[in-house]
C-alpha cells in the first residue's frame, strides 16, 4: 500500500526564513527519484533547486509559482511505494541530508503522515491545506484556516468581521521578522490575523491582503461633504504618496537593502583613503602573464595583497559580539568580492583566502563569478565572509565611500587605475594611479590599526616585492 510522504520547504541556511517559487520542475501525477530537483525557489540570497528526499509519485502541490513560502511549509505530497508505469522500485527511506535543515535519515515512524490526495487532486491553492484540501487534523487554529475566506492562492487571511473573537493572549504565530516589521510599520495587530500558513502560521501574503483589505474598506466608506477650504495661507503640500514607478523591494533588491541598512544603523564606520602609484603592480602582472600558465587577475594581485595585510592587521578580520561586549577576531579569511549581475549586487565569498596564492584566487573568483552571473551561486557560497574587496573601478569610477558588509569589520575599495601626472623618483611623470578606500567598523581599531592597514595595501600595490616578505 502506497503512503504518502510530506515534503516541506526545508532550511536553506544561514537564516533565511522564506524563499519564493519561481519554477515547478514537475507536475501532479509525476514519478520523481529520490533526489530530483522538483522546484527552483529564489531567497534572498540566491536562486536554488530543491531535490525532493523521496522517491514516488507527486500527489499533490502548495503554492503557486510567485508564492512566497516559509521555511517549514508543505511543498508537494509525494506517494511512496505505490506502482506506476515507470516505477523503478525506489525506497521510501529517503535520501539522508540534502540540504541544510532537512533530511530524512531519521526511522520512518518520526515521519509525518498525511492523507493520500483525491483522484483528482491537482495544485493546491495553500500551503495550510492538506492534500485533499481538508484542515490539518489537531492542529491548534484548524477550524480558522480551513475557513474559506479568500480566494487567491496564498492570501487565505483577513480581519475578523463585527463580532468574531480576536486572538488576546498566547504566542502569535509568525516566524518571519519581515512579516512582524510589514505589520508594525502600517499599524497592523497580528493578533488580528488569521494565519494560513500550517498550524495557523501568519505569512506575508497574509498581511498584505489584510492590509488591502482594510484599505478598501476605507475607501468604499461614504464620507461627508468636505467644508470649505479656508483662503490660502501659503503653498499646499500635499500629503499623498508620490506618483511614479513602484518597485518592490524584494529578492536580492531587497535583501541588500536590509543589510546596508543594518550595517548604517549598527556599525559606527569611519572611511580613509590613499592614492598609490600601480605603475609596478600592472608591470609584475604583465610578467607573471609572460611567463606562461594560467592568467593571473588583477582582482587575485590585489586579494593576495589584503590577505597579507590582514595577516599584519588582525583587527579588520573580526567581528562585533554586542552581546558579550567583545570583538572576536577570525583565524580564517572569507573574502567576499561584490559582483554586479541581472539580479543585483551579490557577494560571493572566497573561502579560506589567506591560504590561496595568486593563481588559485584567479581560479575561484572566475568560478564563482561566473555562477553569480548564472543565478547559480548557493547560500554557502554568498555567506560567511569576514573581509570585503570591492573593486568599483570596473565601472570606471576613480573612488567611493565603501558601506561594510554586516557583520564584518572593513571593506576596501579600489577604484580604477588611469595615468596620471606622478611625482616618481623626484621627477613629475605619468603613473597609472588607483584610488584605494578603507571602511572601517570604529569598534574594533582606532584610525591609527586602518590607517597602517591601508598604508601597507599600498606599499604593496605600489612596490610588489613588500608581498615576497609574507610568502
Amino acid at each position: 500500500m502506497a503512503q504518502v510522504l510530506e515534503f516541506k520547504l526545508p532550511d536553506l541556511g544561514e537564516g533565511l526564513t522564506e524563499a519564493e517559487i519561481v519554477r515547478w520542475l514537475v507536475q501532479v501525477g509525476d514519478v520523481v527519484a529520490i533526489d530530483q530537483p522538483v522546484v527552483e525557489v529564489e531567497t534572498a540570497k540566491a536562486m536554488v533547486e530543491v531535490p525532493c528526499p523521496y522517491g514516488g509519485v507527486v500527489t499533490a502541490r502548495f503554492g503557486e509559482e510567485g508564492t512566497e513560502l516559509p521555511v517549514g511549509a508543505p511543498l508537494l505530497t509525494v506517494a511512496v511505494g505505490a506502482p506506476s508505469p515507470d516505477s523503478s522500485g525506489e525506497d521510501s527511506e529517503g535520501s539522508g541530508n540534502v540540504l541544510v535543515g532537512y533530511g530524512t535519515s531519521e526511522a520512518p515512524a518520526r515521519r509525518r503522515r498525511v492523507r493520500p490526495a483525491a483522484p483528482n487532486a491537482g495544485t493546491n491553492t495553500g500551503p495550510s491545506a492538506a492534500p485533499n484540501g481538508a484542515p490539518r487534523a489537531g492542529a491548534p487554529h484548524a477550524e480558522r484556516v480551513a475557513r474559506p475566506v479568500g480566494t487567491a492562492a496564498g492570501h487565505g487571511t483577513e480581519a475578523p468581521s463585527a463580532g468574531e473573537p480576536v486572538r488576546e493572549d498566547g504566542p502569535v504565530p509568525v516566524i518571519s521578522p519581515l512579516v512582524r516589521r510589514l505589520a508594525r510599520e502600517n499599524g497592523l495587530d497580528l493578533r488580528e490575523l488569521h494565519g494560513s500558513g500550517p498550524d495557523g502560521l501568519i505569512l506575508r501574503a497574509d498581511v498584505e491582503y489584510a492590509l488591502r483589505a482594510a484599505e478598501t474598506r476605507r475607501t468604499a466608506q461614504p464620507t461627508a461633504p468636505a467644508p470649505a477650504p479656508a483662503p490660502a495661507q501659503g503653498p499646499i503640500r500635499s500629503s499623498a504618496p508620490a506618483a511614479g514607478i513602484r518597485v518592490p523591494l524584494k529578492g536580492v533588491r531587497g535583501a541588500v537593502a536590509d543589510k546596508l541598512s543594518r550595517s548604517r544603523r549598527e556599525i559606527p564606520d569611519a572611511t580613509c583613503w590613499v592614492d598609490a602609484d600601480a605603475t609596478e603592480l600592472m608591470r609584475a602582472r604583465t610578467a607573471m602573464n609572460a611567463a606562461g600558465g594560467p592568467k593571473i587577475s588583477l582582482l587575485a594581485l590585489l586579494a593576495r595583497i589584503c590577505t597579507a595585510a590582514l595577516a599584519r592587521f588582525p583587527e579588520l578580520n573580526s567581528t562585533v559580539d554586542m552581546e558579550a561586549r567583545e570583538v572576536v577576531q577570525l583565524e580564517q579569511v572569507h573574502l567576499g568580492f561584490a559582483a554586479q549581475t541581472e539580479r543585483g549586487l551579490v557577494v560571493p565569498v572566497v573561502r579560506d583566502a589567506h591560504a590561496r596564492d595568486a593563481e588559485s584566487l584567479t581560479a575561484e573568483f572566475a568560478r564563482l563569478t561566473e555562477a553569480a552571473r548564472a543565478g547559480s551561486l548557493t547560500p554557502a557560497e554568498l555567506t560567511g565572509g569576514t573581509f570585503t574587496l570591492n573593486n568599483y573601478g570596473v565601472f570606471g569610477v576613480d573612488g567611493s565611500t565603501p558601506i561594510i558588509n554586516h557583520p564584518e569589520a572593513a571593506m576596501l575599495g579600489v577604484g580604477r587605475i588611469i595615468p596620471k601626472p606622478w611625482v616618481h623618483e623626484g621627477e613629475l611623470a605619468v603613473r597609472q594611479v588607483v584610488e584605494l578606500a578603507l571602511t572601517f567598523d570604529h569598534r574594533v581599531c582606532d584610525g591609527g590599526t586602518a590607517g597602517g592597514f591601508l598604508r601597507y595595501v599600498a606599499d604593496c600595490v605600489e612596490n610588489p616585492a613588500v608581498l615576497l616578505r609574507t610568502l
